[in-house]
């Protein structure tokens, strides 16, 4: 199955700035848009537990107005490129990037730096942001297969940042006030700690642009974040639900392991997609639940290959017990060969398809930058995936085979936790 054409484009390029921070472009000649980000190395594992959530409420008032755009200019400017701006935070970095038709790219580059340089963190806007958190903190709250996710994180990595959720916690956001958060930023937002990514139509003017913009900021790094360490947990929650959340975890490697690709062709073929054998075992042969799938989740340091799913209570015994047996399985007896070249080709047609994405470029170019110094080109990943072979992946698997190291997620109206992992012994 190793049909799909190899991609030889052009390899990107990288500008350090004279602060430290570090400018990576990668020209589409076929595009008429221009997708830009901004990724900073401040996420909520970089918070101490008086900030909780500083990383997260940050990400939110840089959008309510500096000296030059009110909050409502800042809207209606960002409306008027045609394109869109928007932020998420994670863990460990908090990103800011836009789209736009190239002719505007200088535009949305000033308001980005504006943004990101010189907003004001008004105490009237910290307040109706906050009540803005608060909501956003209920409503995740009723996500439980984010929820159930959340604390599993919280019970395994109990004591490390890496424990706390995004949002932060009320207690610790109540406090937060406008000066607080203008100064956390302050510490944070650092050259060294900073990478802008381009993809797309542009000239060298607009790179001389950016970098003017992005130069701007103070030199220097934060400070290291402590590390990881991975405990076997067990973490229940009762809430009334219809159906029972549920996740069970083993530590694997951290996201910058060489052994990464393997990892996640495991994950892929246990339960990535609708052939996968979890997919396959427990919804279509047996009827037991509507979604089941597993997943890595990667940080610079340490990572979790887990399986959720989301389960009713007459049907969750036989589940769990299924899944088990899935997993022992695939602990011990590996894949096939088919099964490695099916997960290749999705592999290879991801990476393919986001050749064709200007905002898909940027964030394999910073998420390269940030974790390994560089980022591959898709012919450079896609021969990654091809070196994997089916001893590999038994191997990337084997974390799932020691049972002592299991850690085990519910949420809903669930039973002891006894009950539950007697199915995995």
């Amino acid at each position: 199955m190793n049909n799909i054409p190899q991609l030889r484009g052009a390899r990107y390029e990288r500008l350090v700035l004279p602060n430290g921070a570090r400018l990576l472009h990668e020209r589409d000649p076929g595009a008429r848009s221009a997708a830009l980000g901004v990724w900073v190395a401040s996420g909520s594992r970089h918070e101490r537990a008086s900030e909780a959530g500083a990383s997260h409420f940050i990400e939110h008032m840089v959008f309510k107005g500096t000296p030059r755009r009110s909050a409502s200019t800042l809207a209606a400017q960002m409306d008027a490129l045609g394109g869109q701006i928007d932020a998420f935070t994670t863990r460990e970095y908090t990103c800011f990037h836009g789209r736009t038709l190239d002719t505007r790219l200088r535009e949305m580059a000033d308001i980005l730096g504006d943004m990101l340089q010189n907003s004001r963190f008004d105490e009237p806007d910290v307040a109706n942001e906050r009540g803005v958190i608060f909501e956003e903190i209920d409503m995740y709250e009723d996500t439980p297969e984010e929820l159930v996710s959340d604390r599993l994180l919280s019970a395994v990595f109990k004591g490390n940042a890496l424990s706390r959720p995004i949002l932060g916690k009320r207690p610790a956001l109540t406090k937060m006030t406008g000066e607080f958060l203008r100064e956390s930023m302050s510490r944070r937002y650092l050259g060294g700690d900073i990478v802008v990514a381009l993809a797309g139509s542009y000239t060298p003017g607009d790179i001389d642009c950016i970098a003017d913009i992005f130069s701007a900021f103070a030199p220097g790094r934060g400070a290291a974040v402590p590390q990881a360490r991975y405990a076997s947990s067990v973490a229940v929650k009762r809430k009334n639900l219809e159906q029972n959340h549920f996740c069970v975890a083993f530590p694997c490697p951290g996201i910058a392991d060489e052994h990464r690709c393997a990892l996640h062709l495991a994950s892929d073929i246990l339960g990535g997609g609708m052939s996968s054998r979890l997919f396959q075992s427990v919804r279509e042969d047996r009827g037991l639940c509507y979604s089941v799938y597993s997943y890595v989740s990667g940080y610079r340091d340490t990572g979790l290959f887990s399986v959720y799913a989301a389960l009713g209570r007459q049907t969750q015994g036989e589940a769990l017990r299924v899944i088990s047996e899935e997993l022992a399985k695939f602990a011990l007896g590996g894949v096939t060969e088919e099964e490695l070249a099916c997960a290749r080709e999705q592999v290879k047609t991801n990476i393919l398809l986001g050749t064709e994405s200007t905002a898909a470029r940027i964030n394999a170019l910073a998420r390269g930058e940030m974790y390994f110094g560089g980022a591959d080109t898709p012919d450079e990943a896609i021969a990654r995936y091809d070196g994997v072979t089916a001893d590999d992946v038994l191997r990337a698997a084997s974390c799932l085979a020691d049972r002592s190291l299991m850690s085990f997620s519910a949420v809903g109206k669930v039973d002891a936790a006894e009950s539950y992992l007697s199915y995995f012994e």
